[in-house]
């Protein structure tokens, strides 16, 4: 079967969902990941909008391997030259460079004419070209552009190197069929254009993402651009997991392949969703936890007579697994630190002490340690994100009829911070608390309860978006008791404002 390549942009256009910003250690855990899913493509990042950027582009390009690195830039030399010297020591590194092509981006966001957008195109794949013989380029907002325009842009950038075109439906605005004859009609009017890798990124505002990048596919294109989760732009990009299980399940239809290995694609879902703070809709194609429930009577039957009759796909074909018991409070450092390794997680002496020790703690509040149990432990304790405020101490007094009180401790380098305060709620009233001790205010704008497993003692997640310094921040937590978790949320929030104050980013 013919070869279709997955380009990933989950670092670069799923981190723009709002909220879901990434430290460069999360985006190196993700890339990893990414790298053992079997992707292609990874785009690192846009390294011109930040240092941070930049850093995770450089500091990918350096610890994974096998697939392509790609770095965004605009057509413009500065952001060109970011992004060629963030690939500076990569294996296999591309510059992605775009510029909007339809009548309104160049008449309202970029104030040129068509052939001045057409020279920039022409200079900014030629300036690239001196960093890396792979080079992308992307017509934004295709699918609204003059096609004679559209070809002449395209065939202009294949004639300075360009080995991958992009066609983007920027906006989402396309569909199917229409979106099928677009990719058609420049496969046959763009000179060249058979010696390249025609390649789709497609925006889901209606719906149709994944539905576009497949249509695409059957009429020609050989790459498809998407995100785990489905993450991105406003309503975000065709989903990674969508679009390869499509080919994988119906081959009898598109007779394509893929590198994906999907026995890890829940694995990588579930890490895209803890790290960004994004939580998976429960009905969710694929990765949703009801994508292998049946509730209905008939189907129940049908499922315990014949798997088939009611599942086009295993559970364990994407590496949904039953939850095992795994360890519990007797278990020593060795079976932790081995279990820890089938996870996928190599730490570092110091880390898994802390690590270690978390694990305890746990098992002497929940009888039962599954392997959810143990990710969390280790996201929560090893971090990138400096501990500048950690929680000692949380006391809460509530009930329908009084008002609810809360009394947190607080250490910040050694020395501990106490304050009460009341509120609508106990996490009211500890936010109020915190927000004492510190001297920060953040607006509450989100705020999500998880069970991670099951059970009355289950590991509960609280992940909440908050607002400060004009941006929005995720903070996530967890524990046992999910007021605990709350205030942890709320902790994690703060020191994550305070380090992108210091970085800047």
């Amino acid at each position: 079967m013919e070869r279709v390549f997955i380009f990933d942009t989950t670092l670069r256009d799923g981190e723009q969902t709002p909220g879901a910003s990434l430290t460069v250690r999360e985006k190196l855990e993700i890339a990893r990941q990414l790298e053992k899913l079997g992707v292609d493509v990874i785009e690192a990042g846009f390294p011109a909008t930040s240092p941070g950027d930049f850093e995770a582009v450089r500091r990918i390009t350096q610890e994974v391997s096998v697939p392509v690195i790609a770095a965004l830039a605009r057509a413009l030399p500065f952001d060109i030259e970011r992004a060629g010297e963030a690939l500076k020591k990569a294996k296999n590194g591309r510059v992605h460079t775009f510029i909007g092509t339809s009548p309104i981006h160049m008449k309202y966001q970029l104030n040129k004419s068509p052939q001045q957008v057409l020279q920039l195109a022409r200079k900014a794949v030629k300036l690239a070209r001196e960093y890396t013989s792979k080079v992308e380029f992307s017509p934004m907002d295709a699918t609204r552009s003059d096609f004679v325009f559209l070809c002449e842009v395209i065939e202009a950038v294949i004639n300075e190197g360009a080995g991958v075109i992009n066609i983007p439906d920027t906006v989402g605005y396309s569909a199917p069929e229409e979106f099928g004859n677009l990719i058609q009609r420049i496969m046959e009017k763009v000179p060249g254009i058979n010696e390249t890798i025609l390649s789709v990124h497609c925006h889901d505002d209606l719906g149709m993402a994944t539905a576009n990048s497949l249509a695409a596919v059957k009429k020609g294109a050989r790459q498809i651009e998407c995100a785990i989760n489905g993450l991105g732009e406003r309503a975000g990009n065709t989903s990674l997991e969508e679009v390869v299980m499509a080919l994988k399940t119906r081959q009898d239809f598109f007779s394509f392949s893929t590198s994906i290995h999907t026995q890890q694609i829940y694995r990588t879902s579930r890490l895209v969703s803890r790290l960004t703070g994004i939580f998976v809709q429960p009905n969710k194609a694929i990765v949703g936890e009801n994508a292998f429930r049946h509730e209905s009577g008939i189907h129940q039957d049908g499922v315990l007579k014949k798997a088939a009759t009611f599942e086009i796909m295993s559970p364990s074909s994407i590496g949904v697994k039953g939850e095992g018991l795994v360890l519990g409070k007797l278990s020593g450092r060795h079976a932790f630190k081995e279990r820890l390794k089938e996870l996928g997680f190599l730490l570092k002496d110091e880390e898994l002490e802390l690590a270690f020790g978390a694990f305890k703690e746990l098992a002497d509040k929940k009888k039962n340690i599954y392997d959810e149990d143990l990710v969390f432990i280790v996201e929560e304790k090893i971090s990138e994100i400096p501990e500048v405020y950690t929680l000692d101490y949380i006391h809460t007094v509530t009930g329908n009829k009084i008002l609810s009180t809360a009394t947190v401790r607080v250490k910040k380098k050694g020395e501990m911070f106490q304050e009460a305060a009341c509120g609508d709620g106990p996490v009211d009233a500890a936010y109020k608390a915190i927000d004492r001790i510190t001297g920060i205010r953040l607006a509450l704008v989100d705020y999500s309860i998880h069970s991670v497993t099951g059970g009355k003692d289950a590991l509960g997640e609280v992940m909440i978006k908050v607002k400060g310094e004009g941006d929005l921040i995720t903070g996530k937590g967890a524990s046992t008791d999910i007021i605990e978790a709350s205030a942890k949320a709320y902790i994690n929030a703060i020191n994550r404002l305070v380090y992108r104050q210091r970085n800047n980013k």
